[in-house]
């Protein structure tokens, strides 16, 4: 314990801010993609992935990678939209393995009426409340430890 480099009271205020922050925000995205469109945040995030992919599917491996989920988390989530009929499942042709989440019509149309809200909600709740050189440095410094964190 006498190595412990302990937190000063400037880091301490940045680790609590962070972790209340990213708690409330997450909160406030949750509710808000629920109560407009009945999503949950992470699979809102699936149907956003899966748009931006080409031939909107993703192979699950990459899709949990992406997402920075558990492989079971995201089958869950992926199951839940497929009961809804926003994405479906197919396999691999070269891989009796792989698994593949494709965007289906009603997906898209489901992520085309929550993304309005939900990017309201980034806006007035993140991105509107700072600066732009605050909004630089936040983005400088948590692209920096993911980067760090997922070993690039």
């Amino acid at each position: 314990m006498a190595d412990t480099r302990w937190l000063n009271d400037d880091e301490m205020r940045a680790w609590r801010g962070f972790l209340a922050a990213s708690a409330l925000l997450n909160r406030r995205l949750d509710q808000q993609l629920k109560d407009e469109s009945g999503l949950s945040h992470p699979q809102y995030e699936i149907l956003v992935r899966l748009s931006a992919a080409p031939d909107h599917e993703l192979r699950m491996t990459e899709l949990a990678d992406g997402l920075i989920n558990s492989k079971s988390g995201l089958t869950y989530q992926v199951t839940q939209l497929e009961k809804a009929g926003l994405v479906r499942r197919r396999s691999c042709p070269s891989d009796v393995r792989g698994v593949f989440a494709v965007l289906t019509d009603l997906g898209r149309e489901r992520l085309e009426q929550a993304a309005p809200g939900h990017v309201a909600e980034v806006r007035q709740h993140l991105i509107d409340v700072l600066t732009p050189e605050q909004l630089e440095a936040l983005a400088d410094g948590l692209g920096e430890v993911s980067r760090r964190l997922r070993g690039i």
